[in-house]
């Protein structure tokens, strides 16, 4: 009988595809710290957990070995016997917590001993070690069940091998839109037998002190927005000060460069937060009068960063966008099918109301539906058109491709209806009251004396 962390030919074909399609889903993948990753030992993957199957999928698409990752998922997943075998397939194990019932916490036990077959096979595991998922960009409290494992297989291996655990930090250039860039941050191993003296006198210290361990090294690779009372201020002023305080570094903008520079204006304001309380404060009132402010003028950020917009710079763009119209109509006619079930089934079948889990619903339907509508519009094109083979193959790729062409085309048009509408209210004292507040974030920030 096979065992869930088998690498068959099946689960082998099935993988390549999910890692072709998931790496199409976003426009860049960033991979930091590949040197980290073991191969052919006893590892634990930890990362944190904001995106649902995404975050899941990140790990699996960036580890440069065919070696399996068997992952835990929270147990109401798999109520439907379809789901659950589904499940079981891709090497995902239930993990039953108290909201699936008190009986049936007892059955954690089973799921504990078969992860820790699974290391002691020399195979990967996947937990993500906050225990639940939050839309917020910070780091929730770690609960203990991937240190009973770890503990647990490091004492039936002794030792050697070491068990390992390698934090991952994920940051999403958006958790819902698709095409956007996605970094995948591998931290230094935290090797469980460094640990295991000190477990074996006393187990609670032990746990306490790699939980520390891992907890730094989490907050590390991530953006961990680190404030209860004042997340939305927080997240304000790294939206309007990432690329001045970019500029001031003389650092090349680039979507890595912009993480790191986000990190450290959160840790900025955890200081401020700590040492100088009036001065968030401040910040606290002058971030909700600019999202105000912002809401009523619908605009954003980006668009007042590379404002104001001249007429002679709009005319290249609005010819191009006039142009190129014919295009992104072909492709959202090709189009619009496999692109808009997907969240229409999101909105109205599945009725999913937690925003951190649309992409991943949206991906896991987009991988039945653009193939299946590519596939009977080919039909179709053979039936009305040419038969052709050469010719089928290459309407299925212009279907593709004109979807990306009309993607790129939306955004285009989106970001200069903005710059269209700023120009329009550039005389308001509204608008101006809003960049006012912008430049006052950003001197307050980038103050040396702070």
């Amino acid at each position: 009988m096979s065992k869930i962390y088998d690498f068959t030919p099946s689960y082998d074909i099935s993988k390549r595809y999910v890692n072709f399609t998931f790496k199409k889903f976003y426009s860049k993948f960033i991979v930091i710290g590949e040197e980290n990753i073991p191969h052919a030992s006893p590892v634990i993957f930890a990362p944190n957990h904001n995106n649902a199957l995404m975050d899941a999928l990140a790990i699996l698409a960036t580890i440069p070995h065919e070696d399996p990752i068997v992952f835990l998922a929270r147990a109401d997943m798999f109520n439907n016997k379809m789901a659950a075998r589904l499940l079981t397939f891709t090497k995902i194990m239930p993990a039953f917590r108290m909201r699936d019932g008190v009986e049936n916490l007892g059955r954690n036990q089973e799921i504990f001993d078969r992860c820790i077959e699974v290391l002691d096979n020399n195979k990967a595991l996947g937990i993500m070690p906050e225990g639940n998922q939050g839309e917020q960009k910070k780091l929730r409290p770690l609960v203990k069940g991937i240190f009973r494992i770890a503990f647990a297989a490091q004492q039936k291996h002794g030792s050697n091998p070491t068990v390992k655990i390698v934090p991952v930090g994920l940051d999403y250039g958006d958790y819902i839109k698709f095409g956007k860039h996605i970094i995948v941050n591998y931290g230094k191993p935290i090797e469980v037998a460094d640990y295991m003296e000190q477990y074996s006198e006393n187990p609670v210290q032990a746990t306490n002190a790699i939980r520390n361990q891992l907890k730094e090294g989490l907050s590390n690779l991530m953006l961990n927005i680190d404030s209860t009372d004042f997340y939305d201020c927080f997240e304000t002023v790294i939206e309007v000060v990432n690329k001045p305080l970019l500029q001031q570094k003389n650092i090349a903008e680039d979507d890595y460069s912009l993480f790191v520079v986000r990190q450290e204006i959160s840790k900025r304001l955890s200081k401020l937060e700590k040492d100088k309380p009036e001065v968030i404060q401040l910040l606290d009132a002058l971030t909700k009068e600019y999202r105000n402010g912002l809401s009523k003028l619908k605009l954003k950020t980006n668009t007042l960063e590379k404002a104001p917009f001249k007429t002679g710079e709009l005319l290249p763009e609005t010819l191009f966008l006039t142009v190129s119209l014919p295009i992104f109509i072909t492709g959202l006619v090709f189009n619009a099918m496999p692109f808009f079930t997907p969240v229409l089934l999101r909105k109205y079948v599945f009725k999913a109301q937690y925003s951190g889990f649309f992409s991943s619903l949206h991906y896991g339907l987009g991988i039945v539906t653009f193939p299946l509508f590519y596939l009977l519009q080919m039909l179709l094109f053979a039936n009305l058109v040419s038969s052709l083979w050469w010719a089928c193959l290459l309407f299925i790729i212009g279907q593709f491709l004109l979807g990306k062409w009309a993607l790129l085309l939306y955004r285009k048009a989106r970001k200069f209806i903005a710059k269209l509408r700023y120009n329009k209210l550039k005389d308001s004292s509204l608008l101006k009251r809003v960049q006012e507040i912008k430049m006052e974030i950003i001197r307050i920030l980038l103050d040396t004396s702070l």
